[in-house]
């Protein structure tokens, strides 16, 4: 099965198994000659099977039952998340939000809330507030600055649109009784953005995606939140976070 959609300024042609990811990329569909290609084989599917596995049993939980057609979801976008860098541009996980045309992100160890701190920013900014990308969002480093890109992959619940902003600032969150928020430099950030950054295991490869994050790291504003789950928090981060 094929299917061409244009995803971060690049048409890409996929080449899948099963129809599931065709439909996952609905509204990123396009014509014309592809950028490149993304083609799945069977042992792509045992690869991501595999290391699912062992992924879940370092961390003591159940092997998942995963569907071939769920795993080949997630064997395309590594692909495409490795061809990507050829056009400096590479995967992160966070969730990200625009506010008349300037995009922040917010990234942080898994179960933190970053996802229910974007959604009080839509509450409190309302329709002034559009999603990018809830989950795992394509970042360019181009001659224009720093741009994020929605994908396909936005999240279990599939928040995001398609749509490239610029993007103002990177905040992580950690969880506080009291709201506040400080700025902070590149090495103070570094330890998490490399954590969150998508690792590919070509070195050479790596040393491309570590010059991609240096580069956004000292291009963009970088801020550390302590954060409750009420709406203040939101008020406090865009307050701070806007210029």
């Amino acid at each position: 099965m094929t299917g061409l959609y244009r995803i971060a300024g690049k048409c890409i042609a996929i080449h899948s198994l099963y129809e599931k990811v065709h439909e996952y990329c609905k509204g990123y569909e396009t014509s014309g000659e592809p950028d490149f290609s993304v083609t799945i084989t069977s042992e792509d599917i045992i690869f991501e099977r595999e290391k699912s596995n062992r992924e879940h049993e370092f961390e003591n939980l159940p092997i998942p039952n995963f569907s071939e057609e769920l795993l080949e979801v997630t064997a395309v976008y590594r692909k495409i998340a490795d061809k990507m860098l050829d056009y400096n541009t590479f995967v992160f996980h966070g969730s990200v939000i625009a506010v008349e045309n300037q995009a922040f992100l917010f990234t942080a160890k898994s179960g933190t809330g970053k996802s229910t701190h974007t959604r009080l920013w839509r509450e409190y900014l309302k329709d002034r507030a559009v999603m990018v990308n809830d989950d795992k969002p394509l970042i360019q480093i181009s001659e224009q600055g720093v741009i994020v890109h929605g994908s396909p992959w936005n999240g279990k619940h599939h928040i995001g649109e398609n749509i490239s902003v610029p993007l103002k600032a990177i905040c992580i969150l950690t969880r506080a009784e009291e709201n506040h928020i400080v700025k902070i430099s590149k090495s103070q950030a570094y330890p998490m953005l490399l954590q969150q950054v998508y690792c590919p295991q070509n070195p050479e490869r790596m040393q491309k995606t570590l010059a991609l994050i240096d580069n956004m790291a000292e291009t963009v504003e970088l801020y550390r939140l302590g954060c409750n789950m009420n709406l203040e928090a939101a008020e406090i981060a865009y307050n701070e976070m806007k210029g």
